[in-house]
């Protein structure tokens, strides 16, 4: 098998394995009301998720599923399963992790959905009750992995100071979790940021004045460098879109 032939059947099985996973267990309650204003912020780094393109089709991960923050913009379908409260036809609903649920291990522990080793979901109050009764307040689901579908260019929002550069990555397709990111000025080499928090990236190296590429790397072994998204007039505080996407 030429060398060619091989990469397109990695890419394929990569594809296969986010599209296709298999249905798992796990609970979901809900948090907040139906306006949503408490989904907002959160765990991930992200900020007013209606403007960011999120919504309220978002949830906060229990720890088993957060994994320290490397899962936040990854994506899940839910279903309501064996319970009296699911609702009748609501079939399944798409989210996108964007925050976290935190442990809480007062006594007695078990009551506690959050705790390892649940696997659980807190929606928003409009999620929640899109698949179940608001009465129930936590309901079994099934949740598997899916593609996230974004709309428009993955957007990078500059944070920081002269001499230190935080990066947050958002809106990404495909896999959704990006597991590493690489930043360069048009006068510098490139350079590896680290994960400072949820998809927020750091570097120490002054880059003011520059042209900025990124090259994102997720989850699923998928990467794409992004070319002089940000011109060298870029200021702190500014948000900017690159031209394409993972799909």
């Amino acid at each position: 098998m030429n060398r060619s032939i091989l990469s397109f059947v990695m890419l394929l099985a990569i594809l296969v394995s986010v599209t296709d996973a298999a249905w798992e267990d796990a609970h979901a309650t809900f948090y907040g009301d139906i306006s949503g204003k408490e989904t907002m912020q959160g765990a991930c780094g992200y900020g007013d998720l209606f403007q960011q393109g999120y919504g309220l089709e978002t949830a906060a991960l229990s720890t088993a599923l957060f994994n320290n923050g490397q899962t936040c913009g990854a994506c899940f379908e839910l279903t309501c399963v064996n319970s009296q409260w699911c609702k009748q036809n609501a079939g399944t609903i798409r989210i996108t992790a964007t925050n976290f649920c935190p442990p809480n291990y007062t006594p007695p522990v078990d009551i506690h959905w959050c705790n390892p080793p649940n696997k659980h979901f807190d929606l928003s109050m409009k999620m929640f009750t899109s698949i179940a009764e608001y009465k129930s307040g936590i309901v079994p689901v099934k949740f598997r992995r899916v593609k996230c579908q974004k709309r428009g260019g993955v957007r990078f929002e500059i944070k920081g100071n002269p001499y230190f550069v935080m990066v947050l990555v958002y809106n990404v397709g495909g896999a959704g979790d990006v597991n590493s990111l690489a930043i360069k000025g048009h006068k510098s080499n490139w350079i590896s940021m680290q994960r400072n928090w949820g998809q927020n990236w750091d570097t120490g190296v002054g880059l003011v004045g520059q042209r900025l590429s990124f090259t994102v790397r997720t989850s699923d072994g998928r990467s794409l460098t992004f070319y002089d998204v940000a011109s060298e007039s870029w200021g702190f505080g500014q948000t900017f879109e690159a031209k394409s996407n993972f799909y």
